[in-house]
């Protein structure tokens, strides 16, 4: 956690309490997440 919370810019702490359950978590803060894991989010159309 710490890893990451050094990639994202954001405490350790914070970096918790943003990925508690019942969070309000930000779109800016889960791509950081993201990258920081080494992921990409992508959006794809549903099956017809």
């Amino acid at each position: 956690m710490s890893a990451i919370a050094n990639e994202t810019g954001l405490g350790r702490e914070s970096l918790y309490k943003a990925l508690k359950a019942g969070s309000k978590l930000r779109y800016e803060t889960v791509l950081r997440v993201l990258s920081a894991l080494g992921v990409r989010l992508t959006v794809t159309p549903k099956a017809a």
